[in-house]
């Protein structure tokens, strides 16, 4: 009897394997992707807009500088207890569904890198500003530590 190569014999036993595979029942789908665990925020934790303030008349582009009290920052994707990063909510409201991640969009920015202030450019008119904490994932903390949504107008 003649012996085969190793490489034919490897190849039969990949083309084994891959119809054995084929001739299995179908897995079943992934089951829908559930709500991420929120982290416990502490009691009395606030997130605040330092500046500007209320009803201010401002030019573009505004410095917007973020407060916090009773937690600390830390960057996105690093988790320590009583932390988070801010997320800046402009002209819109805050998500119904608190137990999942922030979209980043024009209306919410994040400050994943622990940024405690930001320059925006906006439009002259009317604006609204209000932050919101999040974990290490974008994830809103429970109960959310977010702000007062605070009204300016942008003047030319």
């Amino acid at each position: 009897m003649r012996a085969l190569p190793v490489s034919v014999l490897t190849l039969v036993a990949l083309l084994a394997a891959s119809s054995a595979s084929h001739s299995q029942t179908p897995a079943a789908p992934a089951p829908a992707a559930a709500s991420m665990a929120r982290t416990p925020s502490p009691a009395g934790a606030e997130v605040y807009i330092i500046s500007p303030k209320n009803g201010a008349k401002v030019k573009s582009p505004v410095t917007v500088q973020f407060g916090l009290k009773g937690m600390g920052i830390a960057p996105a994707g690093v988790k320590f207890d009583n932390t988070g990063h801010h997320h800046l909510l402009i002209d819109t409201d805050a998500p119904k569904d608190m137990s999942a991640p922030l979209p980043a969009t024009d209306h919410i920015k994040h400050f994943g890198k622990g940024q405690t202030e930001t320059s925006l450019t906006l439009t002259p008119g009317k604006h609204t500003l209000q932050l919101l904490l999040a974990d290490q994932n974008h994830v809103p903390h429970d109960p959310p530590v977010i702000s007062k949504k605070i009204t300016i107008t942008v003047v030319e």
